[in-house]
């Protein structure tokens, strides 16, 4: 039995009328055709008051550049979770989160659709909360110090294959408590990897500690990780280090080539039997503690300088993970700048839908020094710039905008400098290697490089050995 067209009609109106989100619906002329209760309730109007009007003459706070509605029909474009905040006809202040889709038939536009989550009654009672707790403190307080993991593996983006693998061994390396080591340049991302390993382990209803070890002197830094006791030294009390702290949870230490190799050495002596003493005490602790430590320079060349003690790497480096930088992951710069984008666009409370292709080609050839976090500057500032719906050429950084195309061609040359140098490194460890009988130590004295050193590179590199193994 088929339903007549007015019945199916009514099944429709039925069902939208059941789910409790907001829908707006307006035609290609901006007139409402459908309209649900929900959404009056948010807007504080009837149905009546809406339906059969053009959106700009019930909602006069909006305009053609402020209403999603209309904003996707004259671009084409969805506008995915966007926040918004307007008057009502009654004057009434409104916040919601919009999904606004465009209605097409074949190539042609036809109208839109907006689903709307309400959030003015959140909003009032956190207003209401706030005042609360304004009446019950009458003395200022301190913001709170979060010491905690906020990032999970969700908050890392990325449609590259190669950031991929690295994410898969990071939720890997989650399962278990052994230490990890994490090399990348700086702004990479590093540690969003770190906060969601502890997210993601079972430590992780415990604490999250993270500490950069170039930020203090190792006198400072060792009362910082052991704690004190009171008595030890002019001032001290009797306080826990960072290690008691974490407990059953993780501990960062951020650039741990920046110790001295002396307190490695003691570093070295906690990590093997998980003993610690207080700086000026006699009593010892046991502590169980996940070590996660990262370097922004590959640990390999901080033992060949003489920054990393050997013993303390092996010791660390059970697990390894290098995180790739932006320049070697340039797929991934589109889906980066529209995160960017949307996350601005809540914060400054805009409603930037795109950027221009051409500089979306001007972002690809830029080699990010700065990388993921650079990116991210980049674009919170062409978001401050921005007064349309469309990042253009003149919302970036001067230095970005003088970006020429001869400077593209150098950036083009730089990659083939750095191709031209591997090619040769290949080929000088092949030679010694060949000259060596495949002996990689003295391949290595070939070279005069460490041993572990041409190890990593064969790693790098795919190279067999003439036994068939890869190292």
């Amino acid at each position: 039995m088929f339903l007549k067209p007015f019945e199916t009609k009514q099944m429709f109106e039925a069902i939208l009328e059941s789910i409790d989100e907001a829908i707006h619906v307006v035609n290609s002329e901006g007139i409402t055709i459908y309209y649900n209760q929900v959404a009056a309730s948010n807007d504080g109007t009837t149905i009546d008051d809406v339906l059969g009007k053009h959106v700009l003459d019930v909602f006069p706070s909006l305009n053609r550049q402020s209403s999603t509605l209309l904003k996707v029909m004259e671009n084409g474009k969805p506008i995915y979770q966007q926040s918004q905040t307007y008057k009502n006809i009654k004057g009434q202040l409104i916040d919601t989160v919009n999904t606004t889709l465009p209605i097409t038939v074949g190539k042609r536009i036809i109208g839109a659709v907006e689903i709307a989550k309400d959030l003015s009654t959140v909003k009032k009672l956190s207003q209401s909360l706030l005042e609360l707790q304004g009446k019950v403190n009458y003395q200022k307080s301190k913001p709170v110090s979060i010491t905690g993991a906020k990032y999970h593996f969700d908050d890392i983006i990325t449609e590259c294959p190669e950031m991929k693998k690295v994410k898969d061994l990071a939720k890997k390396a989650a399962q278990t408590s052994s230490p990890v080591m994490i090399y990348g340049e700086t702004g990479t991302g590093k540690e969003l990897f770190i906060q969601s390993i502890h997210n993601a382990s079972p430590r992780h209803k415990d604490q999250f500690i993270a500490q950069n070890c170039a930020s203090l002197p190792a006198s400072l830094l060792e009362s910082t990780l052991f704690g004190t006791k009171k008595g030890s030294f002019t001032g001290s009390v009797d306080r826990p280090g960072l290690f008691e702290l974490a407990h059953r949870g993780t501990l960062f230490l951020d650039e741990i080539n920046t110790m001295s190799l002396e307190f490695q050495t003691k570093l070295l002596r906690v990590l093997e039997d998980g003993v610690i003493r207080r700086v000026g005490g006699t009593d010892s602790y046991l502590v169980d503690v996940r070590m996660i430590v990262a370097m922004n320079e590959h640990p390999l060349t901080c033992i060949e300088k003489g920054q990393l003690r050997t013993d303390l790497y092996y010791r660390l480096n059970v697990i390894f993970i290098e995180v790739p930088p932006l320049r070697e992951r340039i797929s991934d710069i589109p889906l980066l700048v529209q995160h960017f984008i949307k996350k601005y666009n809540y914060t400054f409370n805009k409603l930037v839908v795109g950027i221009e292709e051409n500089v979306l080609k001007k972002l690809k050839h830029h080699q990010w020094p700065g990388n993921v976090r650079e990116l991210e500057h980049t674009i919170e500032y062409a978001m401050n710039m921005v007064d349309c719906d469309t990042i253009t050429i003149e919302h970036l950084p001067l230095y970005m905008q003088e970006l020429s195309d001869e400077l593209v061609s150098k950036e083009h040359k730089s990659y083939s400098l750095k191709s031209t140098l591997e090619k040769t490194e290949m080929t000088l460890i092949k030679e010694a290697l060949a000259n060596s009988g495949n002996n990689v130590l003295h391949a290595a004295k070939k070279l005069e490089i460490p041993r572990q050193t041409l190890q990593y590179k064969m790693k790098k590199y795919n190279m067999i050995l003439g036994n068939g193994e890869l190292l």
